[in-house]
């Protein structure tokens, strides 16, 4: 295994994690550039918090090694790493005031007064929160804790943040609103951040590229509009899209050339498809379209496939109207002007140039 190059701020080498006989982590490799915001994204028990305690040093890998700034800090403790971590509870001492917070473990590391002075005002100007430095934590909203828990890493100077769902113990409004704040202050400082999530939406919004963890191992690492647009495999598809992309049982038939889904009875053209002939005719696929990839029209439409609305969710700026196409559901995504009735007949035109096909038997994309 070689040394990574001093662009590369971590290095991750073959990490794998086990207790006992189960595997957590399966020798994963992550080489993670200067100043980048890698977002690692699973479900619960995929592995992502326990990847970034071995990076932070809380955790012992089983295997591999970790590299931060060229230096190899595999077994090197939290303390030498070079990292500030932020972790989903906000773990603030709430006998002292927000400035005895952020400055705790700079006096404990015996720095000089005036510096101590210095790294607070300028993480609390960061964060705006000049005016909280004499409160104590239960006297702060949920949102000005975390604030103050990320000021905490702030202040130590560090190349690298770890984010362990920092925004998980938050209301919705408050995570839109925290999100922005962190999106602008790695934007400001420009350092590398590694940020644990489940949210799909913190993803997309925040990430540089985005880790889609499964069990232990990595099944795409891309950056966001590609892992949308262009997900490996049907695993990937379905958990990044809210609602979920639209998976249909399809079966290929025509050419190579002028290849056809077929969908029960009815038939979708694949012009348009990026078509690499990795799939013969005959082969059972899933054919893959996301909501906002399907036109609702009339059913004598050309190309229109028959469809009968079954429900329709109002969600304010847009609709989601579910669909049966023969045996299988099917949700699409409207303006909010467009009005549909139960048990309405109507024709679906899918955008063939944004569909994903993938293999029935293995999941992987085509």
């Amino acid at each position: 295994m070689a040394t990574p190059t001093k662009q590369t701020s971590v290095s991750i080498q073959n990490i794998a994690q086990s207790y006992g006989n189960l595997q957590v982590l399966k020798e994963l490799s992550i080489d993670i550039p200067e100043g980048e915001f890698l977002v690692l994204l699973g479900p619960s028990g995929c592995g992502k918090s326990t990847l970034l305690n071995c990076i932070a040093g809380l955790l012992e890998p089983t295997q591999g090694r970790i590299f931060i700034k060229g230096k190899n800090v595999t077994w090197e403790e939290p303390s030498q790493r070079g990292i500030g971590m932020v972790f989903q509870s906000y773990a603030l001492y709430p006998q002292m005031t927000v400035e005895r917070n952020l400055s705790f473990g700079l006096r404990v590391a015996g720095m000089a007064k005036d510096e101590i002075a210095s790294r607070v005002k300028r993480a609390s100007e960061i964060l705006q929160i000049e005016p909280l430095l004499q409160r104590k934590p239960m006297q702060l909203s949920g949102g000005q804790r975390q604030r103050v828990a990320i000021g905490r890493a702030l202040v130590r100077d560090v190349d690298v943040f770890l984010f362990d769902e920092p925004l998980s113990n938050l209301d919705a409004k408050l995570r839109a609103e925290l999100r922005v704040e962190i999106k602008r202050l790695h934007t400001r400082l420009g350092n590398t951040m590694i940020y644990v999530t489940h949210d799909q939406i913190e993803a997309m919004t925040l990430a540089d590229r985005i880790a889609v963890m499964k069990a232990g191992a990595i099944q795409q690492l891309d950056d966001p509009l590609t892992i949308y647009n262009r997900p490996k495999n049907r695993y990937v598809a379905g958990f990044i899209g809210s609602p979920s992309m639209n998976f249909l049982k399809a079966k290929i038939s025509g050419t190579a050339k002028t290849p056809v889904a077929e969908l029960g009875s009815y038939q979708q053209s694949l012009d348009g498809y990026e078509w690499a002939g990795a799939a013969s005719v005959g082969k059972s696929i899933e054919f893959g379209v996301r909501p906002e990839h399907i036109i609702i029209g009339a059913v004598k439409d050309k190309g229109a496939l028959p469809a009968v609305v079954e429900l329709v969710e109002p969600m304010g700026s847009d609709s989601l109207v579910w669909l049966e196409l023969g045996d299988q559901k099917i949700s699409v995504r409207v303006e909010s002007s467009m009005h549909f009735k139960r048990g309405e007949k109507v024709g679906l035109i899918f955008k063939a140039d944004r569909a994903s096909l993938f293999d029935a038997e293995t999941g992987d994309r085509l």
